[in-house]
């Protein structure tokens, strides 16, 4: 049974028809690549199924509830909650070293901080970056800057997580080592993945491929 699910997904930017009629369904466990060039939706697809834009009209499901209807209050929360996001430039907060921001969603949730320090640690020891804890991230590359926020992403168990270019600022060789920790790491979790990317090497690490052009998506 899917997790994730939408039913004739329709959004326009001015006269731009982002999605046209979109159906898409992703099961927990599952690493779903979509595949496209630039401007052909992917990016629209990721944030109506995620709840950040509100398609013109199609429904999105999530674990059998309707969200794209729900009020921004409501969606705020199931991101914060239930859902992960790793981004091409990571977004992690300067200020903060890596443990910190890995931390951070636990401490948006009440967690203390001991707490939430103890299992960033843990998580960013899995993913290989625990020596620079104390590091700020622009005193690291942008690997392991990615690597904190797959950390970031997962240290919640979220059920879905969202990867929007994850690896568009990085070399073959760090971006595969991202890949590879975001799906194995989700799968360990049962989380569903949803990688959105221009990038065909993508598809070595998933279960399905949605290639998507001029708002239409179809299975490669």
């Amino acid at each position: 049974m899917a997790l994730l699910r939408s039913s004739d997904l329709r959004l326009t930017f001015g006269r731009t028809v982002a999605l046209a009629g979109v159906d898409v369904s992703i099961g927990a466990g599952e690493v779903v690549a979509v595949l496209g060039p630039s401007g052909s939706g992917k990016s629209s697809l990721l944030y109506c199924l995620s709840g950040v834009l509100r398609p013109d009209a199609g429904e999105v499901w999530f674990r059998n509830e309707r969200i794209d209807n729900a009020s921004s209050d409501t969606r705020a929360l199931l991101r914060r909650r239930s859902f992960g996001f790793v981004m091409q430039f990571g977004l992690l907060v300067p200020e903060l070293s890596l443990l910190e921001n890995v931390a951070l969603p636990l401490r948006l949730e009440g967690r203390s901080r001991a707490d939430a320090n103890t299992v960033a640690a843990d998580w960013i020891g899995r993913l290989g970056i625990g020596h620079l804890a104390r590091m700020r991230p622009g005193e690291v590359s942008g690997g392991e800057m990615q690597r904190a926020a797959v950390a970031r992403s997962l240290i919640h168990s979220p059920e879905v997580v969202f990867g929007d270019e994850p690896t568009g600022s990085l070399d073959s060789a760090n971006g595969r080592i991202v890949l590879d920790l975001l799906a194995d790491q989700a799968r360990r979790l049962g989380a569903a993945v949803m990688i959105v990317t221009h990038d065909r090497d993508v598809s070595a690490i998933a279960d399905r491929v949605l290639l998507v052009a001029d708002g239409h998506v179809t299975e490669g």
